[in-house]
């Protein structure tokens, strides 16, 4: 296609007067891959699936962003479709003016979305049990995507996933933003630089989710498609306990419910371990040997692990201790020979304290700088180069979480071949690198 040099303000100016009508500003967005980063729109268009608590706040983030078009909204419940569509309109409104007419579609099945030919690229936010499905459409049709994390519910989901993302050439983005976080990043670079001396050892916390009791089955709202959504999980009675709240965005209940999630060594442990693998420089491969056990809730709806304690061995012989954070502090802990490194969110410790004030040197190792998560999506998609969190190092980071789960749930010594991506030991656990999917529309 030959070049357009037309900009965005002399591109609209021509369509509207071709028109004949003040029609929507989105109306005339050539779909940013027909041109590259020659674009007349200079925007790109995304469609958001699943709009809950997270997805409704990432699709805040975009909508601060020029040069991002939100254009289609897919959620199996209409009120929260509804409400999104609102948030949109608000903000273009904001920006644009009060002529401004969103052209933004809401859709219940994602395939209507990912196969629009003028979408360039996709956010899926829904529960982690239906995180692989649309992602691998996504990827199939030629879409770039942002995912939120962990990966996959499944390890075999996870791979299928990566494989598809490198077969379609899409630009990838997980959502684990600590590797977007100054803090994170210096972290990291120390233990990478042998600051604190040859790292031994890796202690991670985070907290355990909460018990709950049984609750009676409910009449299903007319808003909601249950059957939708749960998919490729088992058919239970519903509840509202077991979806997300009706009247709110609080957090949902299917977090703490196996079928849907593996509880927190997933949710929290596909930041942390995701953290610990970089400061590591792991990036294809992972650990070797796992240990574990759990304690589970004897009764009631919610019955993902409570208090539990992983050892993760790696090949390089490091050992890293994941448990809860009344064992060992929130965060990542990198030991050293001659020293320590410690983070989270907000905060960052170093023993000896001089480390805390070193600045790199350029021929030392310089990590992936990324200062905002959504921002380097987008740069990447505009210049086709690989995003801070890929969808390899996603699926060796997730593999590490779930690989925990297993270990929890089976309290047995598990060893793991990373290269073939199976256990060596154990058919048992080999059986749950993937699950049985129920059939649904």
């Amino acid at each position: 296609m030959s070049k357009v040099n037309l900009n965005r303000r002399t591109f609209l100016k021509k369509a509207t007067f071709l028109s004949g009508a003040a029609l929507s500003y989105s109306s005339f967005v050539v779909p940013f891959r027909v041109f590259g980063q020659n674009a007349p729109s200079e925007q790109i268009r995304l469609g958001c699936i699943g709009l809950g608590r997270m997805g409704s706040e990432d699709l805040k983030a975009f909508l601060e962003m020029d040069d991002v078009l939100v254009t289609a909204l897919c959620d199996v419940d209409k009120k929260r479709a509804e409400n999104a569509r609102q948030i949109v309109q608000n903000k273009y409104t904001e920006k644009y003016g009060l002529n401004y007419k969103s052209d933004c579609r809401l859709y219940k099945n994602y395939q209507e979305v990912v196969w629009r030919d003028d979408i360039d690229a996709v956010m899926v936010c829904t529960p982690d049990h239906w995180h692989a499905i649309p992602a691998i459409a996504a990827a199939k049709a030629g879409k770039d995507i942002f995912l939120q994390k962990p990966l996959t519910y499944t390890i075999g989901e996870g791979r299928n996933l990566a494989n598809a993302v490198k077969n379609g050439r899409s630009v990838f983005q997980v959502g684990s933003q600590q590797r977007s976080d100054d803090k994170f990043r210096f972290a990291c670079e120390l233990v990478q630089n042998r600051m604190i001396g040859d790292l031994k050892s890796i202690e991670v916390g985070f907290g355990i989710d909460p018990v709950a009791a049984n609750f009676a089955p409910m009449s299903v709202p007319d808003h909601l498609d249950y059957l939708q959504w749960l998919g490729p999980a088992p058919q239970k009675p519903y509840t509202e306990k077991r979806v997300h709240p009706d009247d709110s965005y609080n957090r949902p209940g299917w977090m703490t419910i196996r079928d849907y999630s593996h509880g927190m060594i997933t949710n929290w442990g596909a930041h942390h371990i995701d953290i610990a693998h970089w400061g590591m420089g792991l990036n294809n491969s992972g650990p070797e040997f796992i240990e574990a056990w759990a304690d589970y809730p004897k009764d009631g709806l919610f019955d993902v692990h409570q208090r539990f304690y992983i050892t993760y061995t790696y090949p390089n012989g490091i050992k890293m201790i994941v448990t809860d954070n009344k064992t060992v502090k929130q965060g990542v802990l990198f030991k050293g020979t001659s020293g320590w490194v410690y983070v989270k969110r907000g905060y960052i410790d170093a023993y000896p304290k001089s480390l805390l004030n070193y600045r790199l040197k350029p021929d030392e190792i310089h990590l992936y700088k990324s200062t905002d998560h959504k921002r380097n999506f987008v740069n990447c998609i505009k210049n086709r180069s690989e995003t801070v969190a890929p969808v390899e190092n996603a699926h060796r980071s997730n593999t590490a979480c779930v690989l925990g789960s297993i270990a929890m749930k089976l309290k047995q010594p598990l060893q793991w071949d990373y290269s073939q991506e199976k256990f060596t030991n154990n058919e048992q656990a080999n059986r749950l690198l993937a699950r049985p999917v129920r059939e649904y529309a």
